[in-house]
């Protein structure tokens, strides 16, 4: 199989992804949905929310998704965000003279766009915040415009130092929904629930890095949008993740918790209960790792469906069949035919 990054393999949920759909729809003609869906290489029909969605697939329905609705932010806000608004907000942001001032810049940005929500930004010596407000307390959260706000706020930042801004945590003001493990892909970070506002606090401490991005790199950047700020780059601050990132290197269909806590300094006592207080365990990470490798070796390769179920560690084909419909709710070949 293709030698692959263990964060580019990571999949997500379909109801990761649903309020988007949505959203998406209030902003297309059903042959227009159908044509994007089809388009990104994603299920045209309804899909179950335990169905895996990839992250290339996400950034492929964004870049096609943006220029077909003419708003950049695809539906998730009331008033529609034009084409080219990304491109003036990074260079905005490449003029700052430091990370809290960039973050500054970027909530008096959107405040001039946004109706719904006003940014506000609380800069402490010790703790730095920015919080989603809303001008109506009945506005119902977006749940993924807030997840794609906060995230820009941290993948600008990334961008613009060099390296991943760490995150104290990130609030959401909308209850802890049934995929809340997948905003640990998104989010480097405790993420926090039922909050009154949604926000996402940094430690100044961290903004130290000068800001140096030339107008090549932010052409880069803003072609590979929104890869490069929706997944930053190592997010090694969660354990489950750098347990991930472990198990890809490793033999991971042999390896066992002792060999993961010893290679990340830990005892094995001590990872469990890390990983416990994340909300998952050794096992359902190996699992996840198994699944999301299925799923890109049955989209990019080339390999029969029965070569990928014994090169994912599966007796026989018949037991990789049912593994993968209960993972995905999905037959192996629909995901081998979707592109």
């Amino acid at each position: 199989m293709t030698s692959l990054d263990p964060i580019s393999l990571t999949t997500v949920s379909a109801g990761f992804i649903q309020d988007w759909l949505d959203a998406l729809k209030l902003r297309c003609t059903p042959e227009a949905m159908a044509s994007l869906l089809q388009r990104s290489g994603l299920q045209t029909g309804p899909m179950a929310p335990n169905q895996r969605v990839t992250l290339n697939e996400i950034a492929r329905l964004y870049q096609l998704a943006a220029p077909e609705t003419g708003d950049e932010m695809m539906g998730l806000w009331s008033r529609p965000i034009r084409r080219r608004a990304l491109q003036h907000l990074v260079t905005v942001q490449r003029e700052a003279s430091s990370l809290t001032s960039a973050l500054y810049r970027f909530s008096t940005y959107w405040n001039l766009l946004l109706d719904d929500f006003r940014l506000e930004l609380r800069n402490e010596a010790e703790e730095v915040e920015l919080t989603l407000v809303p001008y109506d307390r009945e506005t119902r959260p977006q749940r993924f415009g807030h997840l794609l706000m906060l995230k820009l706020a941290h993948g600008l930042l990334s961008w613009l130092g060099g390296a991943e801004t760490p995150i104290k945590a990130v609030n959401f003001a909308f209850p802890r929904p049934d995929f809340a493990g997948d905003y640990a892909v998104v989010f480097p970070c405790p993420v926090i629930f039922d909050a009154q506002n949604s926000s996402i606090l940094f430690n100044p401490h961290c903004f130290t890095s000068p800001i140096t991005r030339s107008p090549a790199e932010a052409s880069v950047f803003l072609e590979r949008a929104p890869l490069d700020w929706i997944f930053t780059g190592s997010r090694a601050h969660t354990n489950s993740l750098r347990v991930r990132a472990f198990l890809y290197g490793a033999s991971w269909q042999t390896c066992q918790l002792p060999e993961a806590a010893h290679a990340l300094g830990l005892t094995p006592r001590t990872l469990n209960r890390r990983l416990k207080q994340e909300g998952t365990s050794f096992q359902d990470i190996k699992d996840a790792l198994r699944r999301d490798i299925a799923i890109r070796a049955l989209q990019n390769g080339t390999d029969s469906i029965e070569q990928i179920a014994f090169d994912t560690g599966f007796s026989a084909p018949a037991n990789f069949h049912r593994a993968f419909r209960k993972w995905t709710n999905r037959t192996p070949g629909s995901y081998r035919h979707q592109i």
